[in-house]
């Protein structure tokens, strides 16, 4: 494959103040003008392979048919209507979403990201039980909101807050003897990714879930599953929840839901929805017809196409030949897998780029992390392939 892209790796700067934007993100050493299926387009005309689908958002990939349509005619009948106002559209997604996920919830609370949907999810769970305790995994990404920074791990560096909202604990990852410990009658909940994402596509396994559950039962502790970036059909099932029967009482769940236009949701057991009356909650963008309509032509897409048996067949494949070049094992579920690697992951990371392939990295130094479109065939895989043999160990 020729290479790609001409800078050999990601800039550490943030974009210039002659940007107009904040200067608070690093920059890839390359533009996007368009996008199709699986590629990207830069401004110069060179094809890069998506394997990070916009951090685990575009699910279809990129020009999706039925999903444009059914935005383009949202559109053109209604863009937007507050909350306040009954739509049918906004009903037909929830009920959607609650049947897609297989699992026993009874309400959807729509909002727009999936840090909003955590925030709302512990302020959920602090209000039913009137405990001060939360407890989350060492290695946890929940997001920069004030609760949702509190219960991610090493948030102090950029919390920025005075205080966090509650008390905290962290729990050893995938440690069963120290869960008692840190979940006690003090603790209101405790919020887990099932496999964690920005860790680097760590799975923390059936075992250590229903542990989980069967603690929070007996304190009498809600238990959060945050979804927002392995939920959705990225693990090959609809939900980690459904993947490993495990029945939390909420998952929160974002990114893929809408392949790019803002939508989360929080879904609620019947324990916890016979508490919601009016007022409880609110949102101004969440729930907007266009958002419900990206949300249902997404789910569509997903099931018309077999999209989750797509993800199952490919993620074995990226496993049984992607052992190659400096890759040394691979870890996680579907298509939120981490290739570990003997060479720092930045250093592969930059050098899969300028063969024109785009991959994304972990806090863990040697995990680069894949998060490709639903749609990736092993074709692509084969590039991928290829792309690390040439790397070397």
């Amino acid at each position: 494959m020729r290479d790609a892209v001409s800078t050999t790796a990601p800039t550490a700067q943030p974009g210039t103040p002659a940007d107009g934007l904040a200067p608070v993100y690093a920059q890839y050493p390359f533009e996007v003008a368009s996008a199709e299926g699986v590629w990207l387009v830069s401004a110069r005309g060179e094809r890069v392979l998506d394997l990070y689908g916009g951090h685990a958002v575009a699910a279809l990939g990129y020009g999706h048919r039925g999903w444009t349509e059914a935005l383009i005619a949202q559109a053109r009948a209604c863009q937007f209507q507050t909350n306040a106002i009954p739509m049918p559209i906004r009903a037909r997604a929830a009920r959607r979403l609650l049947e897609f996920s297989g699992l026993d919830f009874a309400s959807v609370f729509l909002v727009s990201t999936g840090a909003e949907a955590n925030e709302n999810a512990l302020r959920l769970a602090l209000r039913m039980t009137s405990r001060p305790h939360v407890a989350a995994v060492e290695g946890a990404f929940h997001g920069r909101t004030a609760a949702a920074s509190a219960v991610t791990w090493g948030a102090e560096a950029w919390y920025g807050f005075p205080r966090k909202p509650f008390d905290v604990s962290f729990m050893p990852r995938g440690n069963l003897a120290a869960i008692d410990e840190h979940v006690t009658e003090r603790t209101a909940a405790v919020i887990v990714e099932p496999v964690q994402g920005l860790a680097g596509a760590v799975d923390l396994g059936a075992q250590y879930l229903w542990a989980l559950r069967r603690r929070c039962d007996q304190v009498g502790a809600l238990l959060i599953f945050d979804e927002v970036q392995c939920g959705f059909g990225r693990i090959g099932a609809p939900f980690a929840a459904t993947l490993y029967g495990v029945a939390p009482d909420m998952i929160s769940t974002a990114k893929a839901l809408g392949n790019g236009f803002p939508v989360a949701a929080l879904l609620t057991s019947a324990k916890v929805s016979a508490t919601l009356k009016v007022g409880l909650l609110g949102t101004t963008y969440g729930g907007g017809p266009m958002a419900c309509a990206a949300l249902l032509a997404a789910l569509e897409a997903i099931e018309s196409e077999g999209l989750l048996g797509n993800v199952r067949r490919v993620s074995d494949y990226i496993r049984r030949t992607c052992v190659v070049g400096p890759v040394t094992a691979t870890q996680g579920e579907g298509f939120l897998l981490g290739l570990r690697t003997s060479a720092p992951a930045k250093h592969v990371q930059a050098e899969l780029l300028r063969r024109g392939i785009l991959t994304g990295t972990a806090t863990d130094p040697n995990i680069v992390r894949l998060l490709p479109p639903f749609i990736l065939q092993e074709q692509h895989v084969d590039l991928l392939r290829d792309a690390l043999t040439g790397i070397g160990a």
